[in-house]
């Protein structure tokens, strides 16, 4: 008796559509690709080196500050691995050092550098520094860092919190819905903005205060998306035949109404990375984002503004904003044909 073939499922059948849209499956890795990378930024970009040989002892610099004593100089200080003297050192005989491929970090100041700031591309720096002469290409690599891990961190809060809010409207209808509405309209008519400036006045700028603030306005757009989907799926037949077999409103959520009414919101969530990021970037641009200390787009492009002359700093930042949204767009486009049924 032959096998019977067993039919692929929702969710394989819609990997398989996303996979034929050549230009979402190339950016989704590139994405992914670009994420990584940025995760391992101080493999990347450090002033530190891996491991130093010296003087018959081994160091691990990443791992372990170690004073400039330690390799022959006169101070208890950190040691500077950028100073001249220093590589002096560790490139004598019987002595060597393995650094990363870009030897700067996000805040990294080259106190011996032989331009002034900001500096325009060179070998040393390899897209140029910025006006207080910090390398260009680490505060992008861990500027990327910051902007996609907010982004992240902004989606699954907001999201949770959307879904909650709207899958109990949806589902339970009637008063409650009515009330959620009200209560949604009111909060919703709170001046965003003018919150932020005020908390950003009365306490010192963070990622996880502006995660805090925007999370509390950010879930309101797909709230009203999964609203929408749960009326429409609460009155399914597979969901009255759910009731009529006991199942209480929990397990009919969790195992029949948010299944099917997750479509529109994981086809949603690229653009909220998006949107995220571009408000990350708009704040930071006004100085009520992250801290100076923090790499961020925003932060790049207000320099690029003050320097106009330093045309390297807004073309290399405008450059990676607009790679990063294009990505996020395409992923999102074909996240939304590969879960719509009906575009096939």
């Amino acid at each position: 008796m032959d096998e019977m073939i067993k039919s692929p499922g929702y969710w394989s059948r819609a990997w398989a559509r996303f996979k034929a849209q050549r230009r979402a499956y190339v950016c989704l890795w590139l994405f992914v690709f670009c994420f990584v990378a940025s995760l391992a930024a101080e493999l990347i970009s450090n002033d530190k080196p891996y491991i130093v040989h010296y003087q018959g002892q081994t160091y691990f610099p990443l791992l372990k500050d170690y004073p400039e004593t330690t390799f022959g100089g006169d101070f208890p200080t950190p040691t500077d691995y950028l100073d001249p003297f220093i590589r002096a050192q560790l490139s004598t005989e019987g002595n060597w050092a393995i650094f990363p491929p870009n030897r700067y970090g996000a805040n990294t100041l080259n106190y011996f550098a032989s331009q002034p700031n900001p500096a325009p591309p060179s070998r040393d720096n390899w897209l140029g520094t910025d006006d207080k002469g910090r390398d260009l290409l680490a505060r992008l690599l861990y500027g990327f860092r910051t902007s996609a891990l907010f982004a992240l961190a902004l989606t699954i809060t907001g999201s949770l919190l959307g879904m909650l809010i709207g899958g109990v409207q949806g589902y339970f209808g009637g008063r409650v819905d009515l009330f959620g509405q009200r209560l949604s309209e009111i909060w919703a008519s709170l001046p965003e903005l003018y919150l932020l400036i005020i908390f950003t006045a009365i306490f010192e700028p963070s990622l996880s205060l502006l995660l805090i603030l925007m999370t509390l306005f950010g879930w309101m757009g797909l709230a009203d998306y999964t609203r929408a989907e749960f009326l429409r799926n609460r009155n399914q037949e597979y969901v009255l035949a759910a009731r009529a077999m006991g199942l209480s409103n929990w397990q009919i959520i969790r195992r029949h109404v948010l299944p099917n009414s997750l479509t529109p919101v994981l086809a949603f969530l690229p653009f909220r990375m998006g949107a995220a990021i571009l408000a990350l970037t708009s704040l930071d641009f006004l100085g009520l984002g992250v801290g100076l200390q923090t790499a961020s787009l925003g932060e790049l492009l207000a320099q690029g503004k003050a320097n106009l002359d330093a045309w390297w700093i807004s073309i290399s930042t405008f450059a990676v904003l607009l790679g990063l949204m294009l990505m996020l767009v395409l992923i999102g486009e074909g996240l939304r044909n590969a879960l719509d049924p009906r575009a096939h």
